[in-house]
């Protein structure tokens, strides 16, 4: 219902939309700026259509220079949509490749230079890690979901799975772990009633704190801290 009311108060602008990220994703391959720009600006009407508010606290905790990644717990499709609305510096996701193919998805990940990413496929997933990673060096910036898949525990939390940190250690940058909360709302309930979602920013981890880790205990070591932090902001 909610994705239904976000199309129809802003149905004189869709079309106009996509034909602009579908533009973007063919035109400005290398160059990801004018892509992350529309990402925001499909998010910002999308939120406000759709009767959400977004609380964002500890924007000033996302690195001033890039070549970072974020790390959030992940709750659905409404999850990346907080980020690109509130982060101040552009970034591209790695994403399961199932979502690659999802109309209008596909054309904001094309347009910012997002990756899919095969789990099924070792191979595959290590070219990926690898290419993450270098481009992290280079100064890109990434979102990576380290549960892997969503939670359908509501703000409770999957394992992260360490192998997602690989591409941190690989190109020795800092790792920003982002708390999510009620971010499953949005899409998962059959409403369309007013609803907070919030988003932390979290302290950075920088490589001098964890080289000496191993990325399974990085992995837990993040999730420790996004649990704490969701604790602290959930029942405000």
């Amino acid at each position: 219902m909610r994705i239904a009311l976000m199309v129809i108060r802003k149905i004189y602008l869709v079309p106009f939309l996509f034909f602009k990220i579908w533009l973007a994703s063919k035109r400005y391959k290398g160059d990801y700026t004018k892509g992350f720009q529309l990402a925001k600006t499909i998010s910002k009407h999308a939120i406000k259509a759709g009767n959400i508010t977004l609380e964002t606290h500890g924007v000033e905790n996302v690195p001033k220079e890039d070549g970072f990644i974020f790390y959030p717990n992940h709750q659905g499709l409404f999850d990346v949509l907080t980020l690109y609305h509130s982060c101040p510096k552009p970034f591209a996701c790695v994403i399961k490749k199932e979502a690659k193919d999802v109309i209008l998805l596909k054309q904001v990940l094309q347009a910012t230079g997002s990756l899919a990413m095969d789990r099924e496929d070792i191979r595959q997933s290590m070219q990926i890690i690898n290419q993450v990673a270098k481009e992290v060096q280079e100064g890109r910036n990434y979102l990576i979901f380290a549960e892997g898949h969503r939670s359908k525990e509501g703000n409770k939390l999957l394992d992260f799975k360490g192998g997602s940190f690989k591409a941190a250690q690989k190109a020795k940058c800092p790792i920003v772990p982002c708390a999510l909360i009620n971010s499953f709302v949005p899409f998962d309930e059959n409403s369309i009633r007013k609803v907070t979602v919030k988003l932390i920013y979290m302290k950075p981890m920088y490589y001098d704190e964890y080289c000496n880790m191993k990325t399974n205990e990085i992995a837990a070591e993040v999730k420790r801290r996004i649990e704490e932090t969701i604790a602290q902001y959930e029942s405000e």
